[in-house]
């Protein structure tokens, strides 16, 4: 009796040694692909990623650029990748959510990718010039309906998230504002300086440094809560508008990654979003940091993604040139 006690201590024993040898740990480096340039706001944050994973990963995290189509080259290339562990791509962002909503894309939201983690948090902000007659949201509202099809916004291009966000704003409020679409950010603040547009859409760093100095003033956010830097913004669901929208990025990897990958990489993202190194690249760009883990962020992609589609049914999507940012 004692001795098939002591067999079966064994075999659990070795059940258990057998599981843990099977986890999965990365042997060799692995790509974190970047569907921008060097330098913009996507690729800071996966070298943040990078430089977390220097602390908390046995194998370094090597960020790739592949710029192009808005991300949809990269986009592309990582849902044909092999699901092992070792590309993965920084998502959630136009390429992801709103583009393919515009556009025919390669590959599927949902079929394509595994969603991993998501990291940091970038809201969308909505401002008019300070000399406008619009200080409100509502005054906005109340003037596009009264000129409906004259007011216009300038985005980052046609498939942007910001012009997803306009398109969301013209379905629930029941107003009609035309679209012109610029080459990048940087453009739609001199377009409405120089009052090409009377609306710019952007995040709220682009938007503060012309907050501060008096020349815009912000209206609304599309996130789900008020932005700390901006405490006296309300967002639209604040002002009774079902509007949520983000630029989300996180971690995906190609379709079909085992259980057991994910599990680890999903784990060790979260320690390396929690060393010095990456809390210093955050801060210093002064970026929110917001975990989800893979499915909850797989949902909130497809649910974004389902709000633009929705808003795309009732719009008028001039085809203009210009990219569709980041």
């Amino acid at each position: 009796m004692q001795s098939s006690k002591l067999i079966g201590a064994c075999l659990i024993g070795l059940c258990a040694f057998a599981t843990q040898a099977l986890a999965w740990e990365p042997t060799k480096p692995i790509q974190l692909i970047v569907g921008f340039s060097a330098g913009g706001g996507t690729d800071v944050i996966a070298r943040a990623i990078a430089a977390g994973a220097q602390e908390a990963m046995p194998q370094p995290i090597v960020v790739v650029n592949r710029p192009g189509a808005a991300g949809v080259i990269a986009a592309d290339q990582v849902s044909r990748a092999a699901p092992d562990g070792y590309t993965l791509l920084v998502a959630g962002g136009s390429e992801s959510t709103s583009l393919p909503n515009h556009q025919k894309v390669p590959y599927d939201l949902a079929a394509s990718f595994r969603p991993v983690a998501h990291v940091i948090r970038l809201r969308m902000m909505m401002a008019v010039k300070s000399d406008s007659p619009i200080k409100s949201f509502k005054e906005l509202v109340a003037y596009a309906k009264a000129h409906p099809g004259k007011m216009s916004y300038g985005t980052s291009g046609v498939g942007s998230l910001t012009h997803s966000m306009m398109l969301m704003v013209n379905k629930a409020a029941d107003i009609d504002t035309f679209h012109v679409p610029y080459k990048g950010d940087a453009d739609v603040m001199t377009a409405l300086l120089s009052d090409q547009v009377q609306i710019a859409l952007g995040s709220p760093d682009q938007l503060k440094p012309w907050i501060d100095s008096g020349k815009m003033t912000p209206l609304t956010l599309s996130s789900n809560d008020r932005y700390p830097g901006f405490p006296n913004v309300p967002t639209l669901k604040e002002l009774g508008y079902d509007v949520y929208l983000e630029n989300m990025k996180g971690i995906v990897a190609p379709a079909g990654l085992p259980e057991d990958v994910y599990a680890y990489l999903n784990d060790h993202l979260q320690k390396a979003m929690r060393t010095a190194a990456f809390k210093s690249v955050v801060e210093r760009s002064n970026f929110e940091v917001q975990y989800m883990d893979g499915p909850t962020f797989g949902k909130t992609m497809q649910n974004m993604s389902n709000g633009i589609a929705a808003a795309l049914k009732k719009s008028d999507t001039r085809k203009s040139p210009g990219g569709a940012g980041e």
